[in-house]
Parts: structure tokens; C-alpha cells; sequence
């Protein structure tokens, strides 16, 4: 696979060069300019500390939010200069221009003495940002003399700062994207058996790409959350008033044909708990799949789904799970996520939670730190587990 074959941070030349890296830290700010979650300035900091122990120098590139292609002092990097400073241990100079690459950046990057590290402005505050424009990515690469990329979580775009930079610059992958790759990589590629996908989440539409490139791969492929309703309704049941996506229903049903065919364990909910309305507080009690009465909706898995999902992570060797199972924002619904997330937390398996809202259930519950990876990037995850290519990976020079 062409994009398992690209160059490795270890095998570039670092030393007394200004390493061009490419980070994602698009990170959540509140009203008040503070970092909720900064999960993903952590992720970066092996690569930019390995420069810096190799005897390199730092410049660093990210997006944050939608400014739209112009400047916008509400998605100004200087917002995180403090904490990526705080968790790499060492000042970090901002290059506050408006224009990303004008004459002040261009003194600053030239001055960049080894062992220092700069901090670009939102490559978003540029329109060709977003169109991979030529002009802008020579723009960048005239700033460094090496490009990484590690940006995993924009990994699935093909922008100037994530893509088309490389044209112009020996590149490589930083220590994040060769973990990601690694790990999502060797799962998908050569996993130890038995191996169980579970997927959940509101949408069957979201997950169509995934479970098509799975059906080959998995010994089990288990569905919960809201995407289970159109499977349930495709084998004839009654679904009340959970989620349903009618155009999907007949695609439904082929895949749970082709599974089939394949010799593929598809298992769906047996139970459901439901409710009168979508509230924390609402009327709820759990009936049968096949039976959920008309004014009801689902909002999460029963106790007899929890075990038999149990009974498959128990026997597992490698397990994927993207997607919730119910509405784990209200804790009286959060029950079935929790007792997937706890399984996995218990399995001596290969346990990966492929980025968004399952990371966040994980995070949740405290047992981030007992799977074996969480992928820091939510397209880009899912866009690999589609077994599409990433842009930004493709992007990068041959070992």
C-alpha cells in the first residue's frame, strides 16, 4: 500500500535544518479564548521535542476553525501559543501576521536559530489555504528546508499546508501519523483474530464507506447507536420513533445479505431501551428488537445486547469501534457504551477507538489511558477505515 511506504521522521536529515511541521491544532475554545480539550497540541509534542533533540529547529503550521479564508482574531493562533509552549517546555515564538507568510514571518523564519521554535499564523487565514494553491504552498516551503507532516486529523485534505507544501521541500511523517498508521494500518492489514468491528453512531449514511470495506476484513462486525434502527426496520420490524433513515433501509438489507454470503457474523441489537421522549428524564424501560412499540423511540442497547457484544470483545484478539451504542450524553442512556467501553478497557486484545464521539465516550468514562490507541482524527479515521487514501500522506516522499 503506497501509503504505508512513506518516509518516516527517522529517516529525514533534521539536523541544522528548520523543520516545517505541520501539527493539528484545531483544538475546542470556549467564549472565553480558553482550551477545552487539548488533546491534540499533547498528540504533537513527541515530534516537535524529536526535532529539538535531533538538532533541529521548529516552525509550526496549523488551522483552527473556519475563518473562511480571511483573517479573524477569534481563530487566532496567539489563542494557543501559551499552552503548546506550556506542554513543550520551551518559549514558542508567534509570528502575528495576518497574512501568514508576509515579511514578518519571512524575518522571523530567517532568524530561527537551532533549537528554536515559531508558530504560524491560521493557515486558514488564507483562501488558498483550502484550494492547495500553488503560489501559497511555494509560499510556505520558501520558509523551512524540510517538511513534516503530522497532522493526522487533517490528514484526509488536500490543502497547501498539509499536501501541497511537500512538492516543494524533502518531506516526511512525523511520530503521530507513523502511529496512526501503525496501529490503524496493521489492524486493517494483517489483524490477529478473531477480529470485531463495532460500529454505532446516529447515521447508517456516515458508516457505509467502513462496513463496504470491512465486510472482507472481520470476523464480527457488531452495529449499535442510531444507525442500528435502519437494520432493524430492513428485517421487517417495527422501529416507533427512533432514528430511521428510509432511503437507506433496502442498503440495509444487502448488507446484512452480504455478510452472509461471506460467512460474516452481523449482529444487531436484541434489546432496547426506550423512551417517550429524547430527555434525560423521560419515561424508559427496555423491550425486545422486534418490538418496539409506535410512540417509543430507542435511545440505547439492552442488558441481553451488552452481554452478547460482551460475549464478542471477551474472544476478540483485535478490535475497532467507531461510534456510540445509545445516547451517552444522558447518563441514564449511557449505559451500553459505558459496558463496551469497560469490556474493551478489560481486553488483553488490540483495542482501537477510532476518533469523535467514541473517544469522547472513552474519555468519559476514564479509561482512555486502557485502550491501545485512540486515533486523534475523525474523517481522517474514518476516511482510513474506508480504506480511502489521505492526501496529506499521499503527499509525502517514498522511503
Amino acid at each position: 500500500m503506497g501509503m504505508f511506504d512513506k518516509k518516516t521522521i527517522e529517516e529525514l536529515e533534521v539536523r541544522g535544518k528548520r523543520v516545517l511541521t505541520r501539527c493539528d491544532f484545531n483544538v475546542p475554545i470556549d467564549e472565553e479564548g480558553n482550551i477545552t480539550d487539548d488533546t491534540r497540541i499533547r498528540a504533537a509534542v513527541p515530534t516537535i521535542t524529536y526535532i529539538l533533540n535531533n538538532g533541529g529547529s521548529v516552525i509550526l503550521m496549523s488551522h483552527l476553525g473556519r475563518p473562511k479564508g480571511k483573517p479573524d482574531p477569534k481563530y487566532s493562533l496567539k489563542l494557543i501559543v501559551g499552552r503548546v509552549a506550556q506542554l513543550v517546555g520551551k518559549e514558542i515564538k508567534f509570528a502575528d501576521d495576518d497574512s501568514v507568510t508576509g515579511d514578518v514571518t519571512k524575518n522571523l523564519a530567517r532568524e530561527l536559530k537551532q533549537g528554536e521554535i515559531l508558530l504560524l499564523q491560521n493557515t486558514r487565514f488564507r483562501k488558498e489555504e483550502e484550494k492547495n494553491d500553488e503560489v501559497f504552498s511555494r509560499e510556505l516551503a520558501s520558509l523551512g528546508d524540510v517538511y513534516v507532516n503530522d497532522a493526522f486529523g487533517a490528514a484526509h485534505r488536500a490543502h497547501s499546508s498539509t499536501a501541497g507544501i511537500a512538492a516543494f521541500l524533502p518531506s516526511a511523517m512525523g511520530l503521530l501519523i507513523e502511529k496512526e498508521l501503525k496501529i490503524m494500518g496493521g489492524a486493517l492489514g494483517a489483524p490477529e483474530r478473531p477480529f470485531v468491528v463495532i460500529l454505532g453512531g446516529a447515521k447508517v449514511s456516515d458508516k457505509i464507506g467502513i462496513i463496504e470495506n470491512l465486510i472482507d476484513k472481520v470476523d464480527t462486525l457488531i452495529i449499535g447507536g442510531g444507525m442500528a434502527y435502519t437494520f432493524l426496520k430492513s428485517k421487517g420490524y417495527e422501529v416507533g420513533q427512533s432514528l430511521l433513515e428510509e432511503d437507506k433501509i433496502d442498503l440495509a438489507a444487502d448488507l446484512i445479505e452480504k455478510a452472509k454470503e461471506k460467512g460474516i457474523e452481523f449482529l444487531l441489537p436484541l434489546d432496547i431501551v426506550v423512551a417517550k421522549e429524547f430527555a434525560p428524564d423521560t419515561e424508559h424501560w427496555t423491550v425486545d428488537a422486534d418490538s418496539i412499540p409506535e410512540t417509543m423511540m430507542g435511545m440505547d442497547i439492552g442488558e441481553k445486547t451488552a452481554e452478547l457484544f460482551i460475549k464478542k470483545i471477551d474472544d476478540a484478539r483485535t478490535i475497532i469501534w467507531n461510534g456510540p451504542v445509545g445516547v451517552f450524553e444522558m447518563p441514564v442512556f449511557a449505559k451500553g457504551t459505558g459496558e463496551i467501553a469497560q469490556a474493551m478497557a478489560n481486553s488483553g486484545a488490540t483495542t482501537i477507538v477510532g476518533g469523535g464521539d467514541s473517544a469522547a465516550a472513552v474519555e468519559k468514562f476514564g479509561l482512555a489511558d486502557k485502550m491501545t490507541h485512540i486515533s486523534t482524527g475523525g474523517g481522517a479515521s474514518l476516511e482510513l477505515l474506508e480504506g480511502k487514501i489521505l492526501p496529506g500522506i499521499d503527499a509525502l516522499e517514498n522511503k
